[in-house]
């Protein structure tokens, strides 16, 4: 190993202490309102922890009686050298810690039990609240930083669950116990024991104010590093098409450089607990030997005898055992919590709004809907500014413009992924906000320009949008969407499984496929978001026939950026700022020549050339 190698690991102090301090502040605040969360989840099964806690009780007991019996053995047998009654008392020590070892068996065994059901109600919970959550939430996180939580920071409670709370409360027990022992046998040597106390004090008090910040930024490191690779294996071919994989490669280091650092002085830090506690117990077995030796001695075994010395070496080795393991399973137990405050902290998120008191739900709707003087602000940004417009029943209305002209956040409001501010929209006549939005959005389907695929087979893909569906209807709707014949060249045809990314069919067959699933749901309103974008000439003939089909006797909205596509709509509707600046069919918006007509040029003008 190289002198560089060798000094690299010593340079890391700057970057994670000065961003541990910020980190401390927020433990102190949030430790104790964390550890009785995750206990309110525990508690949740009380019996079984009421037998845990007898077994811990148990063979702490076991434990400090066994070394008492060695040393009265010593002291009414061995040295007068008396044999009757010896051989009971070491079958009555087989048995203690036969006992013993039966205690520790059953209280881990029921504690994984407690751990798993905890772990799957809180990965539940967590799940649960990732789909009450509103969409503004996911738009502004990273996808797979917020999975870390659902894995990582949830692994990292289930650990300590497993490990920890066990530990800790058995080495409480066994502490008191062993002093209260300790106390009546000799407070002479006690008290020679005790000196190692305060060593061990301010040793860990040192190592466990660093290490708990440090576990913390850990577990934020990790998380970013994980979101950061889940999205750039989902951008491979963006970044292999602009030639990017040197700067996402570093862009990759600089987190893994961070994650390292935090990790390695985490690890360091509290690595050396067993260290300083080895020594601290040589230390005390030292003068326990020595205090103890001479006072047998001198005292003639008054005020100590052989077998109370021997009785104090293993109290003094289960003495600083437990504070030994307090101590580590403390550091565990701070690693837990920054992972469980995170996923509280995903809990604790606003969930999508609730629907008024008031709201009804809709058995079926005509699809007319108003928009009048409409006015939405994200984050104080006025996104669209008194907008009014109107579609009639099984009309086509089609959005055009700049991108950040509003197109996307209109079709938000209309499924309430977002609520207006003010002004009002009507579905026959009803504000949206007086319907449920489960209601709302089962007359809703949605073709969007990314097909999104379950990894699943092509038959459940399609039937998601209508989870009964039988196979025949299945079957029709993949018929309707132009997309039978393509899935029946497969090799399993309907039963391919396909992955999220539909790797084995093309962007246009994935896009047969979302429509297939938009037909089957049967809707009555229909969104469509450039369904056409990036597919060749052949396959948008299919779709656009397919389109047509979906559309008819529907409410559509269509999100256009090629005008092509949306020039046999009922209503063009050209937006800019949130604005509407021109309104009509194609023929109309045509004979203008305004922002319309200019942008249509401008289109034929790209693709002539």
């Amino acid at each position: 190993m190289s002198s560089k190698d060798w000094k690299a690991p010593f340079q890391y102090e700057k970057v994670p202490i000065d961003s541990v301090n910020a980190e401390k502040k927020k433990r102190a605040k949030n430790m104790g309102a964390t550890l009785k969360r995750i206990w309110d989840y525990s508690s949740k099964q009380k019996g079984m922890l009421l037998l845990v806690i007898f077994m811990v009780l148990l063979s702490s007991g076991f434990g400090l009686l066994g070394p008492y019996l060695i040393g009265y053995s010593i002291d009414h047998y061995i040295v007068p050298q008396e044999t009757d009654g010896l051989g009971r008392l070491l079958i009555g020590l087989i048995f203690v810690y036969l006992f013993y070892s039966l205690a520790i068996f059953l209280q881990n065994y029921w504690m994984i039990g407690i751990a798993q059901n905890t772990v799957y109600d809180l990965r539940k919970d967590l799940f649960q609240q990732f789909h009450r959550l509103p969409i503004s939430y996911f738009d502004k996180r990273q996808h797979g930083e917020l999975m870390s939580r659902l894995t990582n920071d949830i692994d990292n409670v289930n650990n300590t669950l497993n490990q920890s709370v066990i530990q800790i409360f058995s080495s409480v027990l066994t502490l008191v116990g062993t002093v209260v022992v300790m106390l009546i046998l000799s407070p002479i040597l006690t008290a020679v024991t005790m000196i190692i106390v305060p060593l061990m004090f301010f040793s860990m008090k040192w190592i466990t104010s660093r290490t708990g910040p440090l576990y913390k930024l850990q577990q934020k490191n990790l998380g970013e590093v994980n979101g950061y690779v889940e999205e750039i294996v989902s951008g491979q071919h963006v970044v292999k098409t602009y030639s990017q994989e040197q700067k996402v490669i570093d862009a990759f280091e600089e987190r893994n450089d961070e994650l390292k650092k935090t990790g390695f002085w985490a690890l360091m830090i509290s690595g050396l607990i067993p260290k300083i506690m080895n020594m601290l117990n040589f230390l005390s077995f030292g003068l326990i030997a020595l205090v103890g030796g001479l006072l047998a001695i001198y005292s003639n075994q008054e005020l100590v005898t052989v077998g109370i010395i021997v009785i104090f070496t293993e109290y003094a080795r289960q003495f600083t055992r437990p504070l030994n393991e307090l101590s580590n399973q403390f550091n565990i137990l701070l690693s837990a919590i920054a992972g469980a405050e995170r996923v509280f902290h995903v809990m604790d998120e606003e969930k999508e709004e609730r629907d008024e008191k008031n709201a009804i739900e809709i058995n079926s709707t005509n699809g007319h809907l108003v928009f009048d003087e409409v006015t939405f602000a994200y984050e104080e940004e006025t996104i669209i500014d008194n907008l009014s417009f109107e579609a009639k029943p099984g009309e086509t209305v089609a959005f055009v413009g700049h991108t950040g002209a509003g197109k996307t956040t209109i079709i938000n409001l209309i499924s309430r992924f977002y609520n207006y501010d003010s002004g009002k929209i009507t579905l026959d006549g009803i504000d949206l906000k007086d319907i449920t939005r489960n209601s709302l959005r089962k007359h809703m389907a949605f073709v969007l320009q990314d097909a999104f695929l379950f990894h699943s087979t092509i038959r459940e893909n399609i039937r998601y949008g209508k989870l009964d569906a039988t196979d025949e209807e299945v079957i029709q709707a993949a018929k309707d969407a132009n997309a039978h014949d393509f899935i029946m060249k497969l090799h399993d045809g309907y039963d391919t499984i396909l992955d999220q990314t539909g790797s084995g069919i093309s962007q246009g067959q994935k896009q047969l496929l979302t429509i297939a699933r938009a037909l089957i749901a049967n809707p009555s309103i229909l969104i469509l978001d450039e369904a056409t974008s990036n597919i060749d000439t052949i396959t948008e003939l299919k779709i656009q026939d397919a389109l047509k089909r979906l559309m008819k006797g529907r409410t559509s909205f269509v999100i256009a950026h090629r005008l092509n596509t949306v020039q046999e709509a009922d209503t063009i509707i050209m937006l800019e700022h949130g604005r509407i600046i021109e309104k009509g069919n194609h023929e109309a918006l045509l004979k203008q020549k305004g922002a319309y007509y200019e942008l249509h040029q401008s289109q034929l003008l790209e693709q002539a050339n």
